[in-house]
């Protein structure tokens, strides 16, 4: 069994409904490829103290499905920060059944995002702290 990863706070948490899944009762990898985006989005916002944009998922991995009623937990790290962009890798973990908790990683991804100015034109991060 996996466990969440320690000393950690998700980026998101979610918990899809019968609407996000598809006729078997699995949740669509779109629905979760959204999550994961904003997850990723979040992070890159606070680097670039201000506007991102998604301009690459460079990996994503479903590692198994997800189910209606699981808790979703989005983590978000950090990468890499270059001139104007930011890739971010986030894993995905599912806590399962409350009567018998399972917790199962779903999805693993890396996203690259750059920083835009308010015309929506690419724009320097700021220097970290």
């Amino acid at each position: 069994m996996e466990k969440l990863p320690e000393g950690k706070v998700p980026a998101l948490r979610v918990v899809p409904m019968p609407a996000d899944a598809n006729q078997n009762g699995d949740i669509f990898g779109g629905w979760i490829m959204s999550q994961v985006d904003i997850a990723g989005g979040m992070l890159a916002g606070r680097v670039a103290r201000g506007r991102v944009a998604t301009v690459a998922v460079n990996s994503f991995v479903f590692k198994q499905p997800v189910q209606i009623g699981d808790v979703i937990s989005c983590y978000a790290e950090l990468v890499r920060i270059g001139t104007t962009s930011i890739t971010i890798d986030v894993q995905v973990y599912a806590e399962r059944r409350p009567s018998d908790p399972t917790i199962v990683k779903v999805t693993e991804a890396t996203l690259t995002y750059v920083a835009i100015d308010t015309s929506g034109r690419p724009r320097p991060v700021p220097k970290p702290a």
